[in-house]
């Protein structure tokens, strides 16, 4: 009996041995927890290049242009329209200079023409006469002087007195006297070498603008004949009210914006201090600050053009911006175009030597065409202005190629 309690016992034990085992596996199937999924690296999510570079023949190919930064505040600017006018030493009116016929037209309208080059010619009678003095003028003046020699020549033989040396002497210097006034005044006339006509010529160097001459014609000798201007040297006159007036200087900068051209920068030359009866304004005059701070990308990071590259032309009209030096600095004043959405965020590109940074900014308010930005910028950083969605553009092309 007590061997078979015995086995009952091992049996039993067994049993409870094969239990706990299979509960214990069970129990560590059901507390176990799945392995957690790879996660990527943060640096291996692509992100948008701060940096853009781009061969300046892209950017010359798009017309990408750039503008240098400067401080501005835009509440502060006065808008006025504005005319281009030539300079007033850079335009002339060429009238005929003696009464005659017109016997010769050697240039046409629009005709580049340079400073004493003859654009037409009058025969007169004025001519012949003018002419006529100096060949006298200059006969009288070669007989005085051989006159002189002689005298010379005798005194020292001591064979004349010395006071017909001092006649013949002082007859030498009026002739000579004589002889000058009559070559500056052919040379004033412009007498052809003929001795018959009068040389129509250029003061200036520009473009012919407006001709009135008809071959064969009888002139007056102050009927008009050509107007020259130099496109090189303009001003433009703006008309502002009396209030805005009173706070614009000589000096002050401008940006004139010239139809669709780029804007080039400008400066106050001067304010008239009366006001027009009929249309209570103000004109201000001002005039190309030389090297525009408007450029083509395509010249290089710090390249400028000169005025002449992107001159407005005489007669035409543009929207000028003044800015007081007197207004504080409240940021920095861009055009709209310059300003681009990328990401969510206002960004700029900046110019660089090999392209350009995308530049984040903060703008403060936009008007007319232009944004204060109130920061993320530097005085003298040179902006993509027009056509700079272009660089949005291939900055959102180069992330697709990183993510293929």
């Amino acid at each position: 009996m007590s061997a078979i309690q015995a086995n009952h016992r091992r049996l039993y034990a067994t049993l409870a041995l094969i239990v706990a085992a299979l509960l214990g596996f069970a129990l560590a199937k059901l507390t176990s927890r799945p392995a957690a999924p790879p996660v990527e690296s943060a640096s291996e999510t692509p992100a948008s290049p701060a940096k853009l570079d781009l061969d300046a023949s892209h950017l010359a190919a798009v017309g990408i242009e750039l503008e240098t930064v400067t401080p501005g505040n835009l509440s502060a600017e006065i808008r006025a329209p504005g005319e281009v006018t030539p300079a007033p030493e850079a335009q002339a009116i060429i009238t005929a200079h003696a009464t005659g016929a017109l016997v010769g037209i050697d240039r046409r309208l629009g005709d580049t023409v340079r400073a004493g080059e003859v654009l037409a010619r009058v025969e007169s009678r004025e001519a012949a006469a003018i002419a006529a003095e100096r060949d006298v003028a200059i006969s009288k003046a070669a007989l005085a002087r051989s006159v002189m020699q002689r005298e010379q020549g005798l005194f020292e033989q001591h064979v004349t007195p010395r006071q017909d040396l001092e006649a013949a002497r002082a007859q030498l210097s009026a002739a000579e006297s004589e002889e000058r006034r009559a070559r500056a005044a052919a040379a004033s006339a412009h007498v052809a070498q003929d001795g018959r006509s009068i040389q129509i010529v250029s003061p200036i160097s520009g473009h012919i603008t407006a001709l009135d001459a008809r071959l064969g014609s009888f002139v007056q000798a102050d009927t008009e004949l050509f107007r020259v201007a130099d496109p090189n040297h303009v001003q433009i006159e703006a008309s502002v009210t009396a209030m805005d007036a009173s706070r614009i200087g000589a000096g002050d900068p401008a940006v004139v914006t010239p139809g669709s051209r780029s804007p080039v920068t400008a400066v106050v030359r001067s304010v008239t201090a009366a006001i027009n009866e009929q249309t209570r304004t103000a004109t201000v005059v001002l005039q190309l600050a030389g090297p525009l701070k408007t450029a083509s990308a395509s010249n290089g990071p710090h390249a400028g053009m000169t005025a002449q590259d992107n001159l407005p032309a005489a007669g035409e009209f543009v929207q000028v911006i003044i800015t007081p030096r007197t207004a504080a600095a409240a940021g920095f004043v861009i055009p709209d175009e310059a300003v681009q959405r990328i990401d969510g965020r206002d960004v700029v590109f900046v110019r660089t030597q090999t392209g350009f940074r995308v530049q984040p900014v903060v703008v403060g308010s936009r008007s007319g065409g232009r944004v204060l930005a109130v920061s993320g910028l530097q005085a003298g950083d040179q902006v993509a202005t027009r056509n700079a969605f272009f660089l949005k553009a291939e900055l959102g092309k180069g992330a697709g190629e990183d993510e293929e």
